[in-house]
């Protein structure tokens, strides 16, 4: 309540200042073009000593309402000198000179809680501007960044599923037990909601890779931090629309038998129908429309954007789908003297989900092609399937009658009151709100064939409510002063953090009727007759308090030095570790400036050091303290009675994980930015890892206790680059290029206190049979090795050879744990994305490649699926039979052995995104400019793995490189055709 009283005061006053500013206002318009005459477009324009402008158009006019006393212009574009003109009586026109120093062009940087400019920066930063983003229809504005920054692993394994979010790792693997994904910033909220923001409403995103730039958010830049920016009011007013229409296409699918390959391989029982089941769960194309509308405008002092969106998107699937619709209302407002400054952001949304099913397409794949959809005998009913893998069931009657979805809502609210003390002396507050409500629901009929035949036709429901509320509060300083060639920057900061979540759920069954499905869940007949309630609830919260500082130091722009130190105190700690200090500091020095460097090529070098020491606290709550939980029910005297009892051992030296960030970097620019990037190599060391150790009981109340035992370490090479290969008057071709690799050595499972294991195996792999595990994690070795028996090939009679471990050939039935031993890993090595940008006249395109490599893949699907051997009843891949590697094992006896003969070459290159643009000039009068655009995502892939698209295997987390179930959803080739407006 008082984050949104403090929020009511600040806008009220913003609004009414806002009439009398635009009254001061006059019109300023001019061109901005570059030395050959070509129109810069998205040139910004800003009135000097003010924080709002605009942009220009694609035919580099713009339009600026400024205050009476403004002077000035400030005219910057990427690669080009930055201008200060004056403002005269008629219009501005101005010619833009190419940068001969990228380092010093325009750029500037989010390093958390401040920016600098890009010459200043002396860790690594990557930024990303809104255009250097890719064109994608889907869930999850991060999505179009994939590729673009060397060492950020974006991955989803599942793009065509409307509610799918993307994996996002950051050089490498960083824990055991607690969060993988990095640190969000949403216009300098910490923990920012990356799902509630439009892709069209970033103006730009820096990724704070070193560990002197993540420091300086203590225990959650541990991996890494992304900072995003949203769009602010432009000076004049403005609209602009954004619409398309996507289509997506099941590619690179799994070829199964036809029903005649079917009956003549011998598979099963002939059910006399002919049923293609892959097909019959999915849609011919999944269709997605997306509109956006933007308003914008006000003074130099006042200004606003409001943003709205809708989405419509279905799944490949046949139940899957994602509807929602949000806003975004940024404020902003300088006082006439510059004194104050204050903004406000508002943004709620709401959607509603249907889930996709993936144990549908598993489905797909392995029922038996001769199965009717429906019942012969009774066509009312769907066929009740019981034939195959233990677990099948009929996936078209799940798709059309289990209901399965969530209901949600996010509000995101933040305001910012800036006040200028002095000319280099400003202190600013900032505080925020996060809420998420979702309400789950499911649902499936007493006609549904797997109830009758289960319970007799009982129909099930159930409701689950979750809701999570962060609050936040951001105090920062920052003072700047000048002595000669002396510069300094000087940071201080108070930082508090909530969050709260809490949740119920209630479920029953037997209900009178199937037509209120979920919504009356008090009339099923079931708890009451067991005697049990069928409800639950939680809730937990956590709090987060730190004050923070840094020094940022430039001795005539050749000499950079920056520290800082973030002292941290979280309540999820143990009572001997609720605060720690994380250091951090970093060097630059800017050869290209000194006197003695005469390289007429190269037009800027830089070098650059930094160390830096992060936190992760991402765990549960509570994990160090004596706690109680519910274990089961037992039946006294018909009455049943919760049991409770300790659920785990207290662990009071419980902390945070320390990362300890060391990298060595070089900024470049070549000929003028013909030739311009970074170069990057890193060591991380993670230490204190959190995990589950064995202790004994007793003492102890439990077998294992959550501790801090264990380190791992990441190093690795990274490349940014961007190349301005032909500028020219109408056509230019530029090329951009991101690439890393990835060393991983898990170090020690052991500490003074904790003696672990020397390894842990991992991915336990399902029936039928017992294959096993199928990765371990050992000292001194990488995560994602695969841990099993090494094939020898196969025998005459289509036995699985392996090697045992005194390496003589036996069949893999007779193998055993003891032969087991490492035979390849699962993490890539490499990844690499090239970009070409291409514009002619008013025509552009751009056409881009992403590939990982150095990896394997174990095939599951092979496994389980692709032999002439699959459990009798399922259906195979077509690659069981004929002269394939895996139809060479005949023999069943060696079904379920585990072994690298299923393991493939992972390594691919996409033809990931390819976007052909026209812009135009609009016909009708009151519409400035318009463009047309038409987008291909994943349109090829050149792999060697024969079993689908290799990137729906997961490898990001501790266990890369393999799935360990037939769950999937299929992989898509998107076409999207969109078009834009400026108004």
């Amino acid at each position: 309540m008082m984050f949104k009283q403090l929020l009511l005061a600040i806008v009220l006053p913003l609004f009414l200042l806002a009439g009398r500013a635009v009254a001061q206002d006059r019109q300023v318009t001019g061109r901005v073009t570059d030395s050959t005459g070509s129109p810069v477009a998205n040139a910004s324009v800003l009135v000097k000593g003010a924080t709002t402008g605009t942009q220009t158009s694609s035919n580099g006019a713009f339009s600026l309402r400024v205050s009476s006393n403004a002077t000035t212009l400030v005219i910057s574009s990427v690669n080009f000198v930055t201008q200060e003109v004056p403002i005269g009586n008629g219009p501005v026109n101005v010619t833009l000179s190419s940068s001969a120093n990228s380092l010093t062009s325009v750029v500037v940087v989010s390093v958390g809680y401040g920016t600098l400019e890009k010459r200043e920066v002396t860790s690594a930063v990557t930024h990303l501007s809104s255009k250097d983003l890719l064109t994608v229809g889907g869930n999850g504005a991060l999505m179009s960044m994939q590729g673009k920054v060397a060492g950020l692993s974006v991955v989803n394994t599942a793009p065509a599923d409307p509610n799918s979010s993307p994996n996002i790792q950051l050089r490498g693997a960083s824990s055991r037990n607690a969060g993988l994904g990095p640190l969000y910033v949403v216009n300098g909220i910490p923990g920012g909601n990356i799902d509630n923001i439009n892709q069209n409403d970033i103006e730009s995103i820096d990724v704070l890779k070193g560990g002197a730039a993540s420091a300086i958010y203590g225990t959650r830049g541990g991996n890494g931090v992304i900072i995003i920016t949203t769009k602010k009011g432009t000076g004049q007013p403005q609209a602009f629309y954004d619409g398309y229409t996507s289509f997506d296409f099941a590619t690179n699918q799994l070829k199964v038998l036809s029903r005649d390959e079917f009956v003549k391989r011998g598979r099963g029982v002939d059910y006399g129908g002919n049923t293609n089941w892959f097909k019959a769960v999915s849609r011919d194309h999944a269709t997605s429309t997306k509109h956006t509308v933007q308003f914008s405008g006000g003074s130099s002092k006042t200004n606003y954007l409001l943003s709205l969106d809708y989405r419509n998107a279905q799944g490949l699937d046949l139940r899957s789908a994602k509807r929602e619709y949000g806003a975004r209302l940024n404020l902003n407002h300088t006082s006439a003297n510059n004194l104050y400054t204050v903004a406000v952001t508002i943004a709620p949304r709401y959607l509603k989900t249907s889930n996709a099913s993936y144990g549908a397409f598993n489905q797909g794949i392995t029922l038996n092609p001769t199965i009717p959809i429906r019942d012969t005998a009774n066509p009312n009913r769907y066929y009740n399937i019981r034939t195959g893998f233990s677990g099948s069931y009929n996936p078209i009657e799940e798709l059309n009658t289990v209901l399965s979805g969530t209901e949600g809502k996010y509000l995101d609210m933040s305001s910012s009151f800036r006040l200028n003390i002095s000319k280099d002396l400003y202190t600013q507050l900032t505080v925020g709100e996060q809420t998420q409500d979702f309400f789950g629901f499911n649902f499936t009929p007493s006609y549904n064939t797997s109830l009758i035949n289960s319970n007799g036709g009982r129909n099930t429901a159930g409701r689950d409510y979750n809701k999570n509320d962060q609050k936040s509060l951001e105090w920062i300083a920052n003072y700047s002063l000048n002595l000669g060639p002396h510069a300094f920057k000087l940071l201080g900061g108070y930082s508090y953090f909530y969050a709260n979540s809490s949740g119920l759920n209630a479920s029953n069954q037997g209900f009178p009727s199937d037509v209120l499905t979920y919504n009356n869940l008090g009339t099923g007949a079931y708890n009451l007759l067991v005697g049990q309630n069928g409800v639950g609830s939680f809730k937990n919260d956590s709090k987060l308090i730190s004050f923070f500082g840094r020094l940022n130091y430039d001795f005539g722009k050749k000499y950079f030095m920056s520290a800082s130190v973030r002292r941290e105190g979280s309540s999820k700690f143990g009572i001997a570790n609720k605060w720690g200090y994380f250091p951090a500091a970093s060097v630059g020095w800017r050869i290209s400036n000194e006197n003695f460097f005469s390289v007429p090529w190269i037009s800027e070098l830089k070098l650059r050091a930094d160390y830096g020491e992060t936190g992760n606290q991402d765990f549960g709550n509570y994990l160090s303290l004596d706690t109680y939980s519910g274990y089961g029910y037992y039946l006294y005297n018909g009455t049943s009675y919760q049991v409770w009892g300790p659920s785990q051992n207290t662990n009071y030296e419980l902390r945070w994980e320390k990362s300890q960030n060391f990298n060595l970097g070089v900024d470049f620019d070549i000929l003028k930015s013909v030739l311009s990037g970074s170069l990057n190599y890193y060591v991380r060391t993670n230490k204190d890892l959190l995990g589950s150790y064995n202790v004994p009981v007793p003492p102890n109340v439990q077998g294992t206790t959550f501790a801090n035992v264990g380190t791992m370490k990441n190093t690795g090479f990274e490349v940014q680059l961007t190349a301005q290969a032909i500028r020219g008057k109408d056509f230019n071709y530029s090329l951009s290029f991101a690439g890393s690799t990835n060393e991983n050595k898990f170090v020690s499972f052991s500490n003074e206190t904790y003696r672990g294991q020397k390894f842990v195996d991992m991915v336990g792999m399902p029936s039928p049979g017992s294959p096993g595990t199928a990765q371990r994690l050992e000292e001194g070795r990488r995560i994602g090795s695969f841990y099993m028996l090494r094939s020898a090939g196969r025998d005459a009679v289509g036995r699985l050879l392996v090697y045992n471990k005194d390496g003589k050939i036996i069949p893999g039935n007779q193998a055993s744990a003891a032969d087991k031993q490492y035979v390849g890993n699962g993490l890539p090595r490499y990844t690499a994305s090239l970009g070409n940008t291409l514009t002619y006249k008013n025509l552009d395109l751009n056409i881009y490649l992403r590939g990982t490599f150095g990896y394997k893949i174990f095939n599951t699907t092979a496994f389980y699926a692709g032999t002439p051997v699959t459990q009798s009843g399922a259906n195979v891949l077509t690659t069981a039979y004929g002269d394939g590697k895996y139809a060479a094992l005949t023999s069943p006896a060696t079904y379920s052995s585990l072994s690298d003969y299923f393991l493939e070459e992972g390594s691919y290159v996409k033809i990931d995104n390819v976007t052909l643009g026209y812009n135009f000039k609009s016909p009708i009068k009151f519409v400035n400019s318009g463009r047309l655009y038409l987008t291909g995502r994943n349109l090829y892939t050149f792999t060697k793995f024969t079993t689908g698209d290799p990137e729906s295997v997961q490898v990001n987390g501790l266990t890369p490189g393999i799935n360990s179930s037939l769950s999937y959803y299929p992989s898509s080739l998107q076409l999207l055709v969109g078009l834009q407006f400026k108004f």
